[in-house]
């Protein structure tokens, strides 16, 4: 294990050093902190096994620290099982479960993840706040009624957040509960927000001229290799740079050249995926300077892409 990843375990796991000495179980070890109408857990996995339930009555966001999990979405049988590795995470609905593998659990390299367990009624009240910061009636924030696993790799930003919420979960700030409670509010705020960008996109594709914003999402997505040229964007979409700006902000929270970039990296993801190179995912996916493609790369997913597609072909072979 490379010092980078020493300290985000570290990170991850602070104030929980001695719990494997205290091990009551040989899979999925938990151990519990609870905070305002949410709890945390981390579980640790000494042994291999497979065919372990997991289920919750509120929705379960879970982010991966250390080993590989395989997990099986019962509620969709016909989908294939998703492997599930580092810099990663995945929610898990309320009312729904999965069955999961863990191949290359063991005492000396235990697999280890991490759980928030939120009420149903919080994110409720959130995403009813946040319905209002987009036009499309088809957006709903509702995995109580369409359940179904939100898998995605971590955003640096998100990997900070859970840094965050698991010191203040595992340490007596004197200002833990509200901290608490704001962090859990952020992070909802966050999965809501990659929900409803996830519909977007799948209306657009749908419905490409349903109106001027999806016409210009539609045209970026189709011609990632293109330079980034906002007048184009602009005619395109019938709209002012102003109005252009405004409208991405509101439905996908940045930017239109900031959407190109996150859709070529996205792009990288699944050529690293595949096996491809570092300078093919670069170059394939619009990128023009592979030093830039790096460090986009490591800003946006914590991880380089070569540590990215190392970890990935490893898991491929295992």
């Amino acid at each position: 294990m490379n010092s980078e990843n020493t300290h985000k375990k570290g990170l991850l796991l602070a104030g929980t050093s001695h719990r494997s000495k205290d091990k009551q179980h040989l899979v999925e070890n938990k151990l519990s902190f609870s905070g305002p109408e949410s709890e945390l857990s981390i579980y640790d996995t000494y042994q291999s096994a497979s065919g372990v339930r997991l289920d919750t009555a509120q929705l379960l966001y879970c982010g991966m620290v250390q080993g590989k999990k395989i997990m099986h979405d019962r509620e969709h049988p016909d989908e294939d099982e998703t492997v599930f590795l580092p810099h990663e995470s995945f929610v898990l609905p309320p009312g729904t479960y999965v069955d999961i593998d863990f191949p290359d659990a063991s005492e000396d390299e235990p697999t280890i993840c991490l759980t928030i367990e939120i009420s149903k009624q919080r994110i409720e009240t959130i995403a009813e706040k946040m319905r209002d910061l987009t036009m499309l009636d088809e957006i709903k924030h509702d995995w109580e009624y369409k359940p179904h696993i939100l898998h995605s790799e971590h955003t640096q930003d998100t990997q900070q957040l859970l840094d965050k919420l698991v010191t203040l979960f595992t340490h007596n700030h004197p200002d833990k509960e509200m901290m608490m409670d704001l962090g859990v509010s952020e992070l909802i705020i966050r999965l809501l927000r990659q929900q409803g960008r996830d519909v977007l996109l799948s209306y657009c594709r749908e419905f490409p001229d349903a109106s001027s914003i999806t016409s210009a999402i539609v045209f970026l997505e189709q011609n990632l290799l293109l330079p980034f040229d906002i007048e184009q964007l602009c005619k395109v979409a019938c709209m002012s740079r102003s109005r252009l700006y405004t409208e991405f902000k509101k439905q996908l929270g940045c930017t239109p050249s900031e959407f190109q970039q996150q859709l070529r990296l996205k792009s990288a993801v699944v050529l690293l995926k595949k096996g491809h190179t570092v300078t093919s995912a670069c170059y394939d996916s619009g990128f023009t300077d592979l030093s830039h493609f790096s460090r986009r790369f490591t800003r946006f997913y914590n991880c380089s892409p070569s540590q990215f597609r190392a970890n990935h072909n490893e898991q491929s072979t295992s």
